[in-house]
């Protein structure tokens, strides 16, 4: 079992920054790939970014590609996401995921488990 906890999110201008993290409990963090997703009102949920076990492994959607980071501190059983170059279209939910598998965190409907999610709201 893995319980994931988002903080950071906020209304911010835009062109500003956020930094998003993801607290995630018991002792084999290390062993899940991580996933970032957002969900705006009326869409459908989609994928931001991913990061290996290790971290050294990291992928990102094209839309935020070059305007955000994903990194992870596995001492601190704490995933990151730090945006920068905000725009309004990136005002969603963003939850933070985890899965065993690296290539299969990046579907939404292979996640085992979720976050419950923090908003982001970037104001033009």
């Amino acid at each position: 079992q893995v319980q994931l906890v988002e903080s950071g999110g906020g209304l911010v201008q835009a062109g500003g920054s956020l930094r998003l993290s993801c607290a995630a409990s018991g002792r084999t963090f290390s062993s899940y790939a991580m996933g970032w997703f957002r969900q705006a009102p009326g869409k459908e949920r989609e994928f931001v970014a991913a990061i290996g076990g290790s971290g050294g492994l990291k992928y990102y959607a094209d839309s935020v590609k070059g305007r955000f980071t994903i990194s992870r501190d596995n001492a601190k059983n704490t995933m990151y996401l730090q945006m920068n170059m905000l725009k309004p279209e990136d005002t969603a939910v963003y939850s933070c995921a985890a899965h065993p598998s690296y290539w299969l965190v990046r579907g939404a409907n292979n996640i085992d488990y979720w976050g419950q999610g923090t908003q982001v709201t970037v104001s033009s």
